[in-house]
């Protein structure tokens, strides 16, 4: 699940990892919030199958892991009508990885109990869109 232009080699999430000086040769790292201002929030969900979550938007990038089960995504536009799909639905199942771009209208249904691993760069927040 790709949000138009948003890969693992463009998204934010992906970006500002450091070299520790006593770190093994080749490894970097990218710690989170609060102690790493340039960090990243990172959570563990579980959702129930059937539940969702209404159209929303973070306002940076972010990266979903499944651990188990299936999910799918829906990406809209505003428009003055209101909201309108845009593109098809995408559904991610357990190994897959979706990222989406910071301010990207988008809601969530979660077809399986699901576990997932979200990262959002920088200090994580949710806007309702209606």
């Amino acid at each position: 699940m790709h949000s138009k232009d948003v890969t693992a080699d463009t998204s934010l999430i992906w970006q500002n990892h450091i070299t520790l000086d006593d770190g093994p040769a080749g490894f970097e790292i990218r710690t989170t919030l609060p102690e790493n201002p340039d960090g990243v929030e990172v959570f563990l969900e579980k959702w129930t199958a059937g539940s969702s979550e209404p159209p929303h938007f973070h306002p940076s990038d972010d990266m979903t892991v499944v651990v188990e089960g299936r999910m799918s995504v829906q990406f809209y536009l505003q428009t003055p009508a209101g909201l309108e799909k845009d593109g098809p639905l995408l559904v991610l199942g357990k190994g897959e990885t979706g990222y989406i771009r910071g301010g990207r209208i988008h809601d969530a249904h979660y077809l399986e109990d699901c576990k997932l691993v979200f990262v959002h760069n920088g200090p994580f927040d949710l806007t309702e869109v209606h």
